[in-house]
């Protein structure tokens, strides 16, 4: 049994490693990731988790890891801004108010599908000018949904959390560790 992770996320390669694990491969898959029309944020983030999951080559044995994060402010997904200033827009849409990160995680073992979404609430204050100038200048909002990460310098944005913590970088440790755990992933033994 080989662990793939079908992410090219250097921070859910590291999530991973809290948990003791280190992929035997990692394969991103390529995936088309546009929303479908009306789609709502929690039934898109699943789709896109699981599309991954099918997506990413594998023996009957391994195990595939996948996941996908999403921020939903109300109905609205708020994904990968393409350029800094789409990043600007979706930064000042979240500054005062409350917003929704949505990370589903898919297992994958031969035809065998685990899944789990973990919803957590984030509350961004209103940024300055100054702040949202140098964040963007930072290029920390490249890649990242909704145009922040929280574990860097947009952390100093957050006013309340509730929720999980990983599952807002990107991959929520504890689920993740029960969907491998149920899988036949074996976890917390000697190497």
């Amino acid at each position: 049994m080989k662990l793939i992770l079908g992410s090219a996320s250097p921070r859910r390669k590291d999530l991973l490693a809290q948990i003791g694990l280190v992929p035997d491969a990692i394969l991103p898959p390529d995936i088309d990731e546009d929303p479908r029309k009306g789609e709502l944020p929690r039934p898109y983030c699943a789709r896109i988790a699981s599309e991954k999951a099918f997506a990413v080559a594998a023996g009957p044995e391994d195990v595939v890891l996948c996941a996908d994060t999403t921020v939903a402010l109300g109905r609205r997904i708020l994904g990968k801004p393409a350029s800094a200033a789409e990043a600007a827009k979706f930064l000042v849409l979240l500054g005062g108010r409350r917003h929704e990160v949505i990370t589903s995680v898919a297992v994958r073992r031969g035809e065998r599908l685990w899944t789990r979404d973990v919803v957590s609430v984030v509350k961004f204050k209103r940024l300055s000018d100054d702040e949202l100038n140098f964040y963007l200048a930072s290029g920390e909002w490249q890649g990242k949904a909704g145009g922040y990460g929280i574990q860097g310098l947009a952390g100093a944005f957050v006013t309340w959390m509730q929720g999980s913590f990983t599952g807002v970088v990107g991959l929520p440790v504890a689920e993740t560790a029960q969907l491998l755990a149920a899988a036949g992933v074996p976890l917390w033994r000697q190497a």
